[in-house]
């Protein structure tokens, strides 16, 4: 298949397949000889897909480019001790976000039933993101000023 047979097979664009072939995540297939001056044109078999479909599926679960050139690094060598050391930090990183999430939904939830009460003065919700000191844009400073509420 070509690259864009690739790419669309993946589910994901040309580019996204030129990055992954520069990260060195995927390889790049010999250009055949012919087509006048480019040379023919690269194809990419099943193994390719399955190796675009696998970069796919770990960053659905959370692992960082640099984590699954890791995996896939282990994966050639069968090192299974160290996927599962890998795969277990991911876990612990997993818990850790549903922790921070769960208790910036639990403050936000506080606020805006203080909010919906009808209390004087600004609403509690937005008093919270405006005293977080400039750090609202950036996830810890409002999941801070949320557990503060």
């Amino acid at each position: 298949m070509t690259i864009g047979e690739l790419a669309k097979a993946g589910g994901v664009g040309v580019e996204t397949v030129r990055y992954y072939q520069r990260r060195g995540l995927l390889g790049v297939p010999e250009r055949p000889p012919g087509g006048g001056s480019s040379g023919g044109i690269r194809r990419y078999g099943v193994a390719e897909a399955e190796r675009l479909r696998f970069i796919r599926t770990a960053q659905a679960a959370g692992f960082t480019l640099d984590q699954i050139g890791d995996l896939l690094a282990l994966d050639a060598v069968g090192d299974r001790a160290g996927v599962r050391r890998l795969a277990a930090a991911r876990v612990v990183a997993l818990d850790d976000q549903i922790a921070a999430l769960t208790a910036a939904r639990t403050a936000l939830s506080k606020l805006a039933d203080a909010c919906g009460s009808g209390g004087a003065g600004p609403c509690p919700i937005l008093a919270a993101f405006k005293d977080d000191d400039q750090s609202a844009k950036s996830r810890t400073g409002v999941s801070r000023s949320l557990r503060t509420a």
